[in-house]
């Protein structure tokens, strides 16, 4: 690689005034360290997240479930109480990536870099969920704005995402299996206020499809979403797989996911 600067503060202030210095926000490194070695990435300074503990950590507060920006994908995956209230959630991040990246890997690192085709932005946008940042707190609707584009400041740094716990919820998704990213990924989940539907994978970063909303809101079952007409004219098309591909596999991991939430 090249010469670089590394500091791993040990409080969310010190984080905070590095970054806003111009050093660079270091969570899982799943990203940022691979871009590195091919030199697509060049920062001069590495602010280390992981020695933050406030940053870390999994608990239920009013209703919601709360997880550290910091929390390791492994951790999501096993913890007690995401099986038990939002199970979705659990099996979503039990099956990211490799072992080797759920033991690295966090969900504030996942978000803010907001790769197209990253699990977690599918969760945090179908549940509406609230990305806590060190000034403020974003709305899922409001914080991604495409590839790799988010609501963040240049010194603003995620420290928790607050999770409002959906009726049922499934998350459906066929991996590529080079990369064991998704092809197409299907979040699901049902409130009392309706159903919400995010897809990634499938198009230039997650994404609310609002006629598999609609379909389901009015009738909850595979039919319904069977009958909704995936446009793919906004699609992905590349070597994995073409626009009107993807477009069929909404449609199908869509039917699939609300048969497993209704059982």
């Amino acid at each position: 690689m090249y010469a670089f600067t590394y500091e791993r503060p040990a409080s969310l202030a010190d984080a905070v005034k590095l970054a806003g210095a111009g050093g660079k926000p270091l969570a899982g490194g799943q990203t940022l360290l691979a871009s590195m070695k091919l030199r697509l990435s060049a920062p001069e300074q590495l602010v280390d997240l992981g020695g933050i503990a406030e940053l870390s950590g999994i608990r239920m507060d009013g209703g919601q479930l709360v997880i550290g920006a910091m929390t390791r994908h492994a951790e999501v995956g096993r913890n007690a109480d995401v099986k038990a209230a939002f199970p979705a959630l659990g099996w979503l991040a039990a099956h990211i990536g490799d072992r080797q990246v759920r033991a690295m890997g966090t969900i504030g690192g996942s978000l803010a870099n907001n790769d197209p085709s990253a699990c977690y932005p599918s969760a945090v946008l179908a549940t509406g969920a609230t990305v806590v940042t060190s000034k403020r707190e974003i709305a899922a609707d409001d914080f991604f704005q495409g590839l790799f584009a988010t609501a963040l400041e240049e010194d603003e740094l995620i420290t928790a995402v607050r999770f409002p716990l959906p009726k049922q919820a499934v998350y459906e998704k066929l991996i590529q299996r080079a990369s064991h990213f998704p092809l197409v990924g299907v979040f699901v989940a049902r409130f009392d206020s309706g159903v919400r539907v995010a897809i990634t994978g499938a198009g230039n970063g997650v994404f609310r499809h609002a006629g598999l909303e609609d379909a389901l809101g009015k009738s909850f079952t595979p039919q319904a979403a069977a009958g909704v007409k995936i446009d793919a004219s906004d699609l992905n098309s590349d070597l994995h797989g073409s626009a009107d591909y993807r477009a069929h596999l909404i449609g199908v991991l869509a039917q699939r996911a609300v048969a497993k939430a209704i059982g």
